[in-house]
């Protein structure tokens, strides 16, 4: 069973990697979606400018909201690259509002499925914008507006179902939502792997798929999800979780999971730790979170706090 969670208002939030177009892409993205806004800008420090290789004093990390959900942004260099392996659903309650993103969103873009009738909607297309990010736009209603869609090919391709009940045994207040299935027929894919579905994280609403089509591209670190954790137990919970037969990364980052999914294992402390308004704690905290794999909330405030 799974340990008790704190219900944050968002438990995990999508992070997206950008060579160095973080804020150029925030700006635009904020300008095109209705309840949408910039939080917190950190910058590089002396210390994450030496880690990164990204000069210090730039921008390192922007939060934002579009549609009243959370996501953030990085410049992070020129390590990940975006695939449609996975993309952000955006349902429309109006033809007029999903044309308009459409058109904002083809502008220096590639379309993958062209904007029309399919058998699953009325109004269905899927592109990637002018950064890479990829984006299905979808005529339908749902409480929540943007939905992270994760499609398991090459050889992932049919652990979609697994991978969803794997995630739904370790969140608290989450389950398999809708399930359809490839039939008889529909090839390359294979009679009863996942053709579409829903399945929810800690209250939040995801999507998958398996695709035997020949994609050359796979699951990539440019988009990873933050897990926001109250504490120490927490960390160490998910840490474990996420990790075994995957990769665990520095920083509190698990590379992949055994299903090719990147994560990060974030104390909701260290954010808080990191923009403190006292660049010197703030510096202390950053040095002593490059020195992790594993976030240890108790060091951190011992360097927060300067205790040696």
């Amino acid at each position: 069973m799974p340990i008790r969670q704190a219900q944050d208002k968002q438990k995990i939030t999508p992070f997206l990697w950008f060579e160095d177009k973080a804020e150029e892409a925030v700006d635009f993205y904020v300008s095109i979606f209705k309840n949408s806004k910039i939080g917190s800008v950190a910058r590089y420090d002396a210390a994450s400018s030496k880690a990164s290789g990204r000069p210090e004093g730039s921008v390192m990390t922007v939060d934002f909201e579009l549609e009243g959900q959370d996501f953030v942004a990085l410049n992070g260099g020129p390590y990940f690259e975006f695939t449609p392996a996975v993309s952000l659903t955006v349902n429309c309650q109006t033809r007029e509002e999903l044309d308009g993103l459409w058109e904002k969103l083809f502008d220096g873009g590639t379309v993958l499925m062209e904007l029309g009738k399919y058998p699953f909607s009325e109004r269905y297309g899927w592109l990637n914008d002018k950064f890479g990010m990829s984006w299905q736009l979808n005529l339908a209603e749902t409480e929540q507006k943007i939905i992270p869609f994760l499609m398991f090919v090459g050889e992932k391709c049919g652990k979609a179902e697994e991978a969803m009940n794997f995630y739904v045994s370790i969140f608290r207040n989450s389950k398999i939502g809708d399930i359809f299935r490839y039939g008889k027929g529909e090839y390359p894919d294979k009679e009863g792997t996942v053709k579409h579905s829903t399945f929810f994280l800690g209250g939040q609403e995801f999507m998958a798929m398996d695709s035997a089509a020949d994609h050359q591209f796979s699951f990539s670190g440019a988009v990873s999800f933050v897990i926001n954790c109250s504490d120490q137990e927490e960390v160490d919970y998910f840490w474990e979780k996420l990790s075994e037969g995957g990769e665990p990364g520095v920083c509190g980052w698990i590379n992949y999971d055994k299903f090719g999914v990147t994560w990060q294992v974030t104390p909701v402390a260290l954010i808080e730790m990191i923009h403190d308004p006292d660049p010197e704690k703030a510096k202390r905290v950053m040095e002593s979170m490059l020195q992790m794999e594993k976030i240890d909330i108790g060091k951190l405030k011992d360097a927060y706090e300067n205790k040696k």
